[in-house]
């Protein structure tokens, strides 16, 4: 199996009441972006949005190929590791660690190492995963992704039932 090819992270907190000068002062960090529920943002077609929630979010650097180990603990490292803020922050708001995974192949995968599952937990802090598959067309006639050595479409191609 073959690495994921790009991989983004970012540690996102959400509440109707948050304050996002509060949840800095907290985790000894600003965000990447943040905003209160009820603030007015032009997007970039210059159309106006209201935020239904507050938002405190950092991003990791993308990494490619997919690197979530170093991407959460660049996330962590400057944050507080008192366990008493991250259960005050996980019971007042959603906390999330957002991952995007970006696959060139079908067939491609990924771990999370142990240590990096116990800080998470640590800090009640849920994953969550997009996962995007590759864009391109496979011919039927191509070695299958899946490297059986079979041609696509008598290995992993959807068959179409008549």
């Amino acid at each position: 199996m073959a690495a994921v090819s790009r991989s983004v992270a970012a540690l996102r907190i959400f509440g109707d009441n948050l304050v996002p000068e509060d949840v800095s002062a907290l985790l000894k960090s600003s965000p990447t972006k943040c905003h209160r529920k009820g603030d007015i943002e032009r997007t970039k077609s210059g159309r106006e949005i209201v935020r239904k929630t507050g938002m405190w979010l950092l991003n990791a650097k993308d990494r490619e190929p997919e690197a979530l180990d170093s991407q959460v603990a660049e996330l962590l490292a400057g944050l507080t590791t008192d366990e008493g803020v991250w259960t005050r922050l996980s019971s007042e708001y959603a906390v999330d660690l957002f991952c995007g995974l970006f696959m060139n192949e079908s067939n491609e995968g990924f771990s999370l190492s142990t240590s990096t599952l116990a800080l998470l937990s640590a800090r009640g802090i849920e994953i969550g995963f997009d996962i995007y598959t590759p864009t391109r067309a496979i011919s039927p006639d191509e070695p299958c992704p899946c490297k059986s050595g079979k041609p696509y479409a008598d290995c992993c191609a959807v068959k179409q039932s008549a």
